[in-house]
């Protein structure tokens, strides 16, 4: 099963990491305890539309690309297990992410990503 909460500590992880930031930085410019920011990070909490908002502004993102991201990483888990569930129970479909490149749909970044499982091919472009 996806858990959103997963996805969505996963992404905001990643955008701290980019830009090189501690936990503690973030969760004092969010004003939010270190401890619970962690839990979010991990998928433990689910984290609400105002607390997200704070994250955000401390991490100088916009919810809309933070949630692009999120949705990205929702329909290559989607495809993963869908993948999975239609292979016989002996011979699981493992999907490997190959490639991805950063690309401009009238002006508005994308990424491209291209899924390579046995036998096939997948390619995915987020929009």
């Amino acid at each position: 099963m996806i858990l959103l909460r997963r996805l969505l500590g996963d992404v905001l992880r990643r955008q701290r990491q980019r830009q090189g930031r501690t936990l503690r930085e973030v969760s004092s410019s969010a004003r939010v305890s270190l401890g619970y920011l962690s839990e979010v990070e991990r998928g433990q909490k689910e984290a609400s539309s105002e607390l997200l908002s704070a994250i955000c502004d401390a991490l100088d993102v916009r919810m809309s690309e933070l949630m692009r991201e999120v949705s990205d990483e929702l329909s290559l888990a989607e495809l993963a297990e869908s993948a999975a569930a239609s292979e016989p129970v002996s011979a699981p479909v493992r999907p490997m992410l190959n490639s991805v490149s950063v690309t401009s749909v009238a002006g508005v970044p994308t990424e491209r990503v291209t899924i390579k499982a046995p036998a096939e091919a997948v390619d995915v472009v987020a929009a």
